[in-house]
């Protein structure tokens, strides 16, 4: 007669249990996004491999709550559960994460909320200005652009972009025929419509007579348009690129997502004014940033702009290319390595023993 077979006990996850949450805007979910990778690399988690973490959510949140609450500023809302949909409501139950990571004036409520369910236990990292009292988070972190300050605010320089290695793995091989094309490759990465800006077809057709002429002098283009572009510009630029020999990406009709894999193999970058984060994005890489004009302005995306040009990362762009080196910014790192020192101070290293436990490393680090 055959044993009856038993599974293996599985290996407890090691390491801080993290929630990620956005308010569900891609802009806002990216930023916790990145941060997240950030802490997840090797050599940090490491660091903080022996906190025993429960309730780890390898998936993010996303909160949507609905007025008359969003209508209130970003602090302790009255009740503010109830502003959830019911099925968001649960979420707010322990056991507590470690690390709570939330972008986005919206989250901030329950980010402060968390704090103080969990009897202070859950580190809170709220990223962008919560427009509300600093002292309800343990860190914020904002761009410089935004003019915050305090003790517990980090100030990055553009947005906390980040790519995580297996990803450029991934892309690198995805895509390894751009590999072939050595120089003279520019990534064009088209915006569109928010409060500050707009991107009007006569933007569109000026930036189109510029490319054109790049092309004629021998750059490879490779064009992707945002959510946010105006359809009528995608139209123009799909009509563009097809007349001169560019490559365009506006969205799955066109194939898998090239956007990685061409700031990978791109030696420049043209990108609108209009978005922290795919400026951001190109600065990641060390890419020489040509920031195109849009229609409209705005003091704070002024300062961005400034701030992007006066740390080397870009120039305005008028209607040439240059080339030119600095170093990567790199700012979802020094984010994550402030996250790893506020949690080494709460959960010091124990001495290092021959235990000879197995560890397991989350699936959302691996």
């Amino acid at each position: 007669m055959t044993a009856p077979q038993t599974k293996p006990p599985i290996a407890p996850q090691v390491g801080p249990s993290v929630w990620a949450v956005s308010d569900g805007r891609a802009g806002n979910a990216a930023q916790v996004r990145s941060i997240v990778q950030a802490l997840g690399t090797t050599g940090r988690w490491m660091r903080i491999a022996h906190i025993q973490g429960e309730g780890h959510r390898d998936k993010p949140i996303t909160l949507t709550p609905r007025a008359p609450w969003t209508w209130l500023p970003g602090g302790r809302w009255p009740l503010e559960k109830l502003a959830l949909p019911a099925g968001q409501r649960t979420l707010f139950s322990p056991p507590w994460p470690d690390v709570w990571i939330a972008a986005g004036r919206r989250s901030a409520p329950y980010t402060a909320a968390i704090r103080e369910m969990s009897g202070g236990k859950t580190l809170t990292v709220q990223i962008l200005d919560p427009k509300t009292d600093r002292d309800a988070f343990d860190l914020i972190v904002v761009p410089e652009h935004d003019e915050l300050d305090g003790p517990n605010v980090i100030r990055t320089v553009g947005a906390p972009s980040f790519f995580a290695p297996d990803d450029i793995e991934d892309a690198g091989q995805a895509f390894a025929d751009l590999a072939d094309e050595n120089g003279r490759a520019c990534i064009v990465i088209l915006g569109g419509d928010s409060k500050a800006h707009t991107f009007t077809e006569a933007v569109a057709d000026k930036l189109g007579e510029d490319l054109a002429r790049l092309s004629g002098l021998g750059w490879r283009l490779r064009i992707t348009a945002s959510r946010r572009t105006p359809i009528p510009v995608v139209a123009k630029m799909r009509a563009l690129s097809d007349r001169i020999g560019a490559r365009f990406w506006a969205g799955p009709e066109d194939g898998p997502n090239p956007y990685l894999a061409w700031l990978l193999y791109s030696d420049a970058a043209i990108v609108t004014e209009d978005s922290a984060n795919m400026l951001s994005d190109a600065a990641w890489h060390g890419l020489p940033i040509h920031i195109a004009r849009l229609e409209g302005t705005s003091a704070k995306f002024d300062r961005l702009h400034e701030s992007l040009i006066n740390r080397g990362c870009a120039r305005w762009f008028d209607g040439f290319l240059e080339g030119w080196s600095y170093e990567p910014l790199r700012e979802a790192d020094r984010v994550a390595d402030e996250i790893v020192k506020k949690l080494l101070d709460r959960h010091p290293q124990p001495q290092l023993g021959g235990t000879g436990d197995k560890v397991v490393m989350p699936d959302w680090m691996q």
